[in-house]
């Protein structure tokens, strides 16, 4: 070789794009990033907006909603008609616009509008990410793991700097007043509250559209991946071809099975936040804490081959599925701070062992051509109709589970509140007209939040959106502080407080989860050995 040439070589090695791999890897990364900035703390957020139960069930429900078109309309389009990575880079485009302007609405119309528009767009990205990769990986088997691993990362990059983001900075000491120990510890146990809290939260909505926004303009550098259009004789809508396969009982049993296992896997993000505060865990360690089980996820991916190699499909998805029931389970039985930290672990095997592992399965037994179809049928239960279902279910088990008790404070009196205190609460009373005072909320750990009320012409008052999310084992004081001076001494009365049995509430998924386990073991029968035909897919016939 001549040394021209070799510069030359050198300079084209130098000048050449990231291997397929970095490149889907860092998408992965961008995708999860989105999801897991805005997820984890919307479920406290909404209430602290005003937004009613129902409300705040259509909000949530957006992203079930998206799944349901991305199944019929978005995955067929990107199938049959659109190249995979410019239809991600437009979906980003819109969906990031869409969550960025969340963060200044708080009008229910606009939020759900806004919302919803963004999961119409992000949610059939999940199945064209999955799409991608698969397509231009050389053994998905072997790979995928490793690079789905890297949406993991992408999750708890979001998470971990809300610790710092909503601290009470105004309540910490200044930097050098104290020992560096000492501040350390007064930053990280000084979480913020009531409209501060609120106003901190929003950022993850600013968060979350940058990184789509980064998304949208990555994609377009993203291995090409071209539409493949259905052949004669097959079925124009690759939605309906991908349903075909679910006449062959293991594929129809697996769909049975991950509709129960999304339904179990929506219950932890519906009550792990306010679970975590009703044991002690500060509000602005909540997300790091939940982020336990993303960064357990990178391991668990990291060897899912292998794991797949040893245990083949059902044992490897039986693993997944009992996962949920020992950490819900052990939420039920030691709800003690140790234990319900520790126990998130038990997500990344929750997550690789089953829904990827699913996803794998998946691309090895559905037809090329209909491949993203079948991801969006399995989204569809995964990202939609389990999270719709969960979405009613779970808060209902968990009103089922509530021990109301009701409770008179007289002006000044403290009333210590019970264990696991977790709703909205309404405080009502009578004092003179236009009299003022102060409500204030008191866990005996962290500064009191302090409320000014000013009675109504009639003498009336109440506030109703209180939320008490600093409870630490439920020793919450609130008292009635009348001004100085007063005519009349306010009365008062607590509506609402009430204790939910963690118990009882965590071993319904508990032992739905053992039920789904069971139902796999016993009728979950594929063919472990067979090999995806590049025309048309794994062979799918029962065993």
């Amino acid at each position: 070789m001549t040394t021209a040439t070799a510069q030359s070589f050198r300079l084209d090695a130098v000048a050449a794009p990231a291997g397929p791999r970095f490149r889907l890897s860092v998408m992965m990364f961008l995708e999860f990033f989105i999801w897991g900035a805005w997820l984890p703390l919307i479920f406290g957020y909404l209430p602290s907006l005003g937004f009613t139960p129902i409300q705040q069930s259509w909000v949530l429900n957006a992203f079930a909603l998206a799944s349901f078109t991305g199944m019929f309309f978005s995955n067929q389009f990107a199938d049959r008609n659109f190249a995979a990575e410019r239809f991600l880079a437009v979906s980003h485009l819109i969906g990031g616009v869409s969550i960025l302007a969340l963060a200044w609405v708080s009008s229910f119309p606009v939020f759900f509008s806004l919302m919803l528009v963004h999961c119409l767009f992000y949610v059939p990205t999940i199945s064209i990410t999955n799409s991608i990769a698969f397509a231009n990986l050389k053994d998905a088997k072997k790979d995928f793991g490793r690079v789905r691993l890297w949406g993991t990362i992408g999750w708890i990059a979001a998470s971990w700097p809300f610790v710092f983001l909503l601290i009470e900075w105004t309540k910490v000491p200044g930097w050098g007043s104290v020992p560096f120990s000492e501040w350390l510890g007064a930053a990280l146990g000084t979480p913020k509250t009531g409209s501060a809290l609120i106003n901190a939260t929003s950022y993850t909505f600013i968060a979350a559209g940058i990184a789509s926004l980064l998304l949208a303009a990555f994609s377009l550098g993203l291995p090409h991946t071209p539409p493949k259009p259905a052949v004669h004789g097959e079925q124009k809508l690759a939605w309906l071809e991908a349903m075909k396969l679910l006449k062959v009982p293991f594929i129809l049993v697996l769909f049975i099975v991950t509709f129960f296992d999304a339904s179990i896997h929506q219950c932890y993000f519906i009550w792990t936040d306010t679970f975590l505060k009703s044991v002690g865990i500060p509000a602005n360690w909540v997300m790091p804490v939940m982020s336990i089980g993303q960064i357990a996820e990178i391991g668990t991916m990291a060897v899912l081959g292998l794991v797949l190699k040893r245990l083949g499909w059902r044992t490897t998805m039986i693993v997944g599925i009992l996962g949920h029931a020992v950490r819900f389970g052990m939420f039920a039985l030691a709800p003690l701070p140790a234990v319900a930290i520790t126990v998130n672990l038990l997500h990344g095997i929750c997550y690789a062992f089953f829904f990827a592992t699913v996803y794998i399965f998946v691309d090895e037994f559905f037809p090329k051509d209909a491949r993203s179809s079948a991801q969006g049928l399995f989204n569809f239960l995964i990202l939609g109709f389990g999270p719709f279902v969960a979405n009613f279910v779970w808060p209902a088990v968990g009103a089922a589970s509530v021990v109301p008790v009701p409770a008179e404070i007289a002006p000044t009196a403290n009333v210590a509140s019970v264990a696991n205190d977790y709703r909205m609460i309404s405080v009502s009373g009578t004092a003179g007209a236009k009299e003022k005072f102060r409500l204030e909320f008191d866990d005996g750990k962290h500064e009191p939040e302090k409320n000014a009320i000013e009675a109504g012409d009639d003498g009336k008052w109440s506030l109703s959106t209180q939320y008490l999310s600093q409870s630490t084992n439920g020793n919450y004081h609130i008292a009635v502080i009348p001004a100085e001076g007063a005519a009349t001494a306010p009365t008062a009365a607590i509506k609402g407080v009430d204790r939910v049995d963690f118990r009882k509430l965590f071993l319904a998924p508990s032992a739905t989860a053992f039920g789904a386990a069971l139902l796999l073991l016993l009728f979950f029968r594929p063919p472990e050995t067979a090999k995806r035909r590049e025309d048309g897919g794994a062979v799918a016939t029962a065993h």
